[in-house]
């Protein structure tokens, strides 16, 4: 029951070129850096990648961007990452959007063994009807673009069928996790990350604070362990930015 591993190098040492990966993240918070970062100096390429976006320059997702070790990205939002949208429109990168909700979805029916589900998002768009473009050619023109779903009406209301999503790997970040890979995500980086641990076939979480069984208090478990296959502790200290601070005059007391 013991899944830990040394380090996030020993914890991705199987992904290989290829590889199809759910990574936990939302903006900036909660991404899993850590096995990022070592997924990336362990020099893998051609990945697919499903996340709710893609990082920004430099940093998450965006180091495995700019090195070019990705060659699909599903994702539901695609701003703030120059390099993201220069890769896309040159045809160096094969994109899928889907609707945020739509793409949540998808990773948890995919960690609950359910196949496909009916939705009404996208009804009426090129979602459902198909022609977005997925990748392009150099000279601008469109090489692959999506194909029409099948729609179904139920009780005089269409909805169109969108299929589940499981992957290779999923690479999440939590704050707590024990031993046995039940996991604890602190506040905003409770986002896509329990999601993504669970459309993972091996799901490796880098946690803060790792502890023994028993520690945590079971009402406080976001994801039981029976979705985490490793566990990797990093340690408090790990950076997180802030992708856009905000601030106001202070109020005199």
């Amino acid at each position: 029951m013991d899944k830990t591993y040394g380090s996030p190098r020993e914890a991705v040492a199987d992904i290989e070129d290829g590889a199809s990966l759910a990574v936990g993240g939302f903006g900036l918070s909660g991404n899993p850096m850590e096995l990022i970062r070592a997924l990336h100096d362990k020099g893998v390429s051609g990945l697919s990648v499903v996340s709710n976006n893609c990082g920004v320059d430099g940093w998450g997702l965006g180091i495995l961007l700019g090195d070019k070790r990705i060659a699909k990205m599903t994702s539901s939002y695609v701003g703030e990452n120059r390099e993201f949208a220069r890769q896309f429109l040159s045809g160096e990168l094969e994109v899928e959007l889907t609707p945020q909700g739509t793409l949540a979805e998808k990773l948890r029916a995919g960690g609950c063994g359910i196949a496909a589900f009916y939705t009404l998002a996208g009804v009426g768009t090129q979602v459902a009807d198909g022609g977005l473009p997925q990748k392009y050619n150099t000279d601008g023109s469109v090489a692959k673009a999506s194909a029409p779903k099948e729609t179904r009406e139920i009780n005089g209301t269409t909805y169109v069928l969108e299929e589940s999503i499981t992957t290779d790997f999923g690479l999440v970040h939590a704050l707590k996790g024990d031993t046995h890979g039940n996991l604890v995500f602190d506040r905003s980086a409770r986002n896509f990350n329990p999601l993504a641990a669970m459309a993972g076939r091996v799901t490796i979480a880098q946690v803060e604070e790792l502890v023994q069984p028993g520690e945590l208090d079971p009402d406080s478990i976001h994801l039981p362990g029976v979705y985490v296959q490793r566990v990797v502790a990093v340690g408090k200290d790990i950076e997180k930015p802030i992708e856009k601070r905000t601030v106001r005059p202070r109020q005199e007391a």
